[in-house]
Formats: C-alpha cells, structure tokens, sequence
C-alpha cells in the first residue's frame, strides 16, 4: 500500500491486488460494501493520519480506481467535493480507468486510547503504573510484531488522564490503529479488563 498527498485536504492510495488478497477481499468485491471493505478503509485512513498527517474527521469524499492490470487507487478528499469537478487531474488519464466508485464517508467519531510497545515488558511497566488509578479495563492485542493497549470510555478527571497518557507515552507510542482493524488482522490477548488480568498474573515482586 503506497500513499502520497496531493493537497492538504487529500490524498492518493494504490492497493496492488496482492494488497487486496492479503486482506481476503478478491478485486470484484472492492466496489462493494463489506466489512472487509470497511476495515481495510479504516486500515488506510490508519496510515495516513500516521504517515502523512492526513485528518480523517469529519466528512470525506473518496473515489475508487479499479485499474484492470495495475489495482485500486482510491483519492480521498476531506470535506465535501464535487466529484466530477477536475476529478481525473490528479488520478490517471480517464482511459485507464476500468471501473469509478464514488462514496461519502463520515469516520466515527471515538475516545479510543491506542498505545503499541515493542515489548512485553514494557506494557507490565505501564500496567503497574496505571493499575492504582485505573484498575479495570484495557484490551490487549498482538499486531505486527508490537503489543496493542487500549482503552475505551476511560473516565477520569483530566489531571488523572494527563498522567495516563504520561505513562502510557513514556512506555509505548500512540497509533491510531483502530479496535476494528487489530482484531481483524492481529491476535486477541486479552478481550477484556487487561488491567485486572495482567496485575493478577504478573504482580511485582
């Protein structure tokens, strides 16, 4: 999957067709609704905020490419657009296209804390600091090589959450990787209540 960004309110994405059969969607299936389709957009929009900085939120405007030998572009465009206004000035040549999906997307919105760490380790270092103040909730998750903590409708005063986030940076990195996407592609941990299980099974000694 390779993206660049042509403006600051949009973007470029090429999925090759072995970027599609990674995912289980087969090329007839990329024009049409699916939660494969949905998890592998919220996969891109994942990587751009990560690579590019491209913001996600609010209304977005995305045109699929299906190209018959090459893959899939997909522009997406933050705010509303006018599709058929210069659309094809920043894609390919409209020749080349086979197939033109055209959609508008609102991402949800969500309070979710995603953290990765490179080693286990250091995610029982975070725990054992969160743990006092935060002693219920967390999934986590294995994902590409790293480990996966996060937090759904934490529900703390800021000066609490402040230090949350502290601890959790301090150990690992913030990724906007969401829930959708690492239980779809990664390995489920712990479901649920990670705080409680993992200072139950790994309590400093």
């Amino acid at each position: 999957m390779k993206m660049e960004r042509l403006s600051q309110d949009k973007i470029r994405i090429f999925l090759t067709f072995d970027d599609l059969s990674e995912r289980g969607i087969p090329k007839d299936d990329m024009l049409k609704e699916s939660m494969k389709l949905r998890a592998l957009f919220m996969e891109m929009m994942d990587q751009a905020y990560t690579e590019l900085g491209f913001d996600p939120s609010g209304p977005l405007a995305v045109e699929v490419f299906s190209l018959p030998a090459q893959g899939m572009v997909v522009i997406v465009t933050s705010g509303k657009l006018n599709f058929h206004q210069d659309r094809h000035d920043d894609v390919y040549d409209e020749g080349e296209a086979d197939e033109v999906y055209e959609m508008e997307v609102m991402l949800e919105q969500s309070d979710l804390i995603s953290y990765a760490f490179r080693d286990f380790e250091d995610v029982l270092g975070a725990i054992q600091l969160i743990e006092p103040m935060l002693s219920s909730g967390g999934s986590l998750y294995k994902y590409k090589d790293r480990w996966m903590l996060q937090f759904e409708d934490v529900n703390l005063d800021e000066e609490k959450y402040s230090t949350l986030i502290a601890i959790l940076s301090e150990y690992g990195e913030a990724t906007s990787v969401t829930q959708a996407v690492v239980q779809e592609y990664g390995t489920t941990v712990v479901a649920d209540h990670a705080i409680e299980v993992l200072t139950q099974h790994f309590k400093k000694t």
